[in-house]
């Protein structure tokens, strides 16, 4: 367990659901990755991110799915990419991401609570 924070911490991390609308491979990325373009709904619009997920996804079985992002990080350059959001995901045993997201659909861009 890491360092214990408050609940005003915690709120400060703007976790939000969004849907994948386009995923593409990223071969200029230093590790593999998948480009993503994420829509966060009406107020957040349709941020980019770049993922480390090759492992268990392919960018054509992305599109429609929902993710967790975290929207207010400052972007980030990653290669020739500017990644808007960060996109969260879980370790498996062997070090592989797998995505965070829902059970059931949420409309997109509500808050993590």
């Amino acid at each position: 367990m890491t360092e214990i924070i408050s609940y005003a911490d915690f709120e400060r991390v703007d976790i939000r659901v969004g849907t994948i609308v386009e995923a593409e491979p990223f071969p200029e990325a230093r590790k593999p990755a998948i480009k993503l373009k994420i829509d966060f709904g009406p107020d957040i619009g349709i941020k980019k991110s770049s993922a480390q997920i090759t492992v268990h996804y392919r960018p054509e079985e992305l599109v429609g799915r929902q993710v967790l992002g975290v929207v207010n990080f400052p972007p980030r350059q990653i290669g020739p990419v500017r990644s808007e959001v960060l996109t969260l995901g879980f370790e498996d045993e062997a070090g592989a991401i797998l995505l965070a997201s829902t059970d059931k659909p949420v409309p997109n861009g509500k808050k993590l609570m």
